[in-house]
């Protein structure tokens, strides 16, 4: 995602200096936050427990939690700890962890110095998927030498790189999906070490927490949930920003500060979220507690309105579909189910068998929750779930009329990697065996004449594997990859 605008309700802290959209080197952060004082393991643990502070990564674990667990693994195994900074924000409508990685990265750094330095940790890790903000980390190791104690791993942009148990196999140099069995950083994390693992905002928070003082951080936001909170509002916002607001303020006032309508909905919380009915959307306040009030959750930090414009169930099976792709595809309720959801939820945009597809949506869903290795498809379903119960009137029109009539403008990001090959099939060998849509859930289907249904957009790169092996195990020898033409590709430029 390109820059957003950096604005801010009330006094900034974390943005405090990025409203121009430059970056603060270390002369410019020093003049505006003080350098936190050394804490004792104990010491921090209670800063955090005063200071109420939760992870800003999605989980909201309490970050004082976290630390205690890893101190007291790394007693227990006499081995020494490692600092783990996850900025990789694989989330197509998230910005604010890479506002604060290009902008302010020495604020980062001064709350995984103080966490590294209260657990006597060996090293400093920032993760990130962005070359800008590793960039702009490496400028600030360098500007406060801390070479021989911090480096940033620069990591591939997928959705699930952030997962902790992916994140840490991608730091480790394995392949950055989650590992099929779960385990806790804090036990087992970079090269078998207890691991301080939490996101690039949490850091910063603890930076901004230390210089304040509980009783100076408590000063805006919640009784229960202290400080301010850092929100991307994208979707149809006019005025789309990453927006620094304290904890309990109005949602309504920050769509109007982006431009931004409720609309019928609203996404709160990100593609693990959950969809508000615009009406609910405007009367909630942003907090943890406020949005699970209203059936939503705050999640990575990610407001997305739908506006009118749209179809909102065709914006909603785009983004299906790339969830679907984006799984590690490892375990049977990403690799079969979550093709299966993003499959009947794009028959029911597209008005075919809408009561029949809705029923295969549940099915699925009810197949895939709980039964991942990571929370992939337990968030999948959260967001598919909630778009049909508040694109209700929606999805009658499209059982109605075979859609709603509206275009689907693409206002929720859902870009996969650049696909170059499509299949194609020679009718005049094709016998309807179905294996491609066994191998291709969700890709292909069959019809009611028992013959496939090919896409005619291009195969996803990460797709390409299983449909080679779909084309290999055709009997009839009538499924091919061909490349994509050259007015395919000016389309899609276009």
């Amino acid at each position: 995602m390109t820059a957003l605008a950096v604005r801010h309700v009330g006094p900034p802290r974390l943005t405090k200096g990025l409203a121009d959209g430059g970056r603060l080197d270390w002369d410019a952060h020093r003049a505006l936050h003080p350098h936190p004082r050394p804490l004792t393991t104990d010491q921090l643990v209670a800063l955090c427990e005063e200071g109420r502070l939760h992870g800003r990564g999605g989980a909201a674990f309490p970050f004082a939690r976290k630390v205690r667990a890893t101190a007291d693994s790394a007693v227990r195994r006499g081995k020494r700890t490692i600092v783990v900074v996850n900025g990789t924000e694989g989330e197509p409508g998230s910005a604010k962890d890479k506002a604060l990685l290009r902008g302010a990265p020495h604020l980062i750094l001064d709350g995984a110095a103080l966490a590294a330095t209260a657990l006597g940790s060996l090293e400093i890790i920032v993760a990130v998927t962005d070359e800008t903000a590793a960039a702009s980390v490496r400028d600030a190791i360098a500007e406060r030498d801390l070479g021989g104690r911090a480096r940033v791993a620069l990591l591939p942009e997928r959705f699930v790189t952030g997962e902790s148990g992916a994140l840490v196999r991608g730091i480790n140099g394995k392949r950055p999906i989650p590992p099929g069995r779960k385990g806790r950083a804090s036990s087992r994390g970079v090269d078998g070490l207890p691991t301080l693992l939490s996101n690039a905002e949490t850091y910063a928070q603890l930076a901004v927490l230390a210089g304040l003082g509980p009783a100076g951080y408590r000063k805006v936001g919640t009784r229960d949930e202290p400080g301010t909170v850092l929100l991307t509002v994208t979707g149809s916002a006019r005025f789309p920003a990453v927006v620094e607001t304290p904890a309990g303020a109005p949602l309504g006032h920050l769509l109007d500060l982006c431009g931004a309508r409720a609309g019928e909905g609203v996404l709160v919380g990100g593609y693990h979220g959950a969809w508000l009915k615009g009406e609910v959307a405007t009367r909630t306040v942003v907090s943890r507690a406020g949005l699970a009030a209203a059936g939503g959750a705050l999640g990575a930090g990610i407001v997305m309105p739908i506006g009118r414009g749209t179809c909102p169930l065709g914006e909603c099976a785009r983004v299906a579909g790339y969830l679907a792709a984006e799984s590690a595809g490892q375990c049977g309720p990403c690799r079969l189910g979550l093709p299966d959801v993003a499959g009947a939820l794009a028959d029911i945009a597209a008005g075919r068998g809408v009561a029949a597809a809705c029923e295969a949506v549940r099915r699925a869903v009810g197949m895939v929750v709980g039964r991942g290795a990571c929370a992939h498809p337990d968030g999948t379903a959260r967001f598919v779930l909630s778009a049909l119960e508040v694109f209700a009137d929606d999805l009658a029109r499209h059982a109605s009329g075979g859609g709603c009539g509206r275009p689907v403008l693409g206002v929720l990001p859902a870009e996969a990697e650049a696909a170059e090959l499509r299949l194609e099939v020679d009718w005049s060998r094709c016998d309807g065996h179905g294996l491609c849509a066994d191998v291709l859930r969700g890709t292909v289907r069959m019809d009611e004449y028992s013959y496939p249904v090919i896409p005619t957009e291009p195969i996803p790169a990460r797709l390409e594997a299983d449909a080679r092996r779909a084309v290999a195990i055709c009997p009839g020898l009538a499924l091919r990859l061909v490349p994509r033409t050259p007015h395919e590709k000016a389309g899609r430029a276009s």
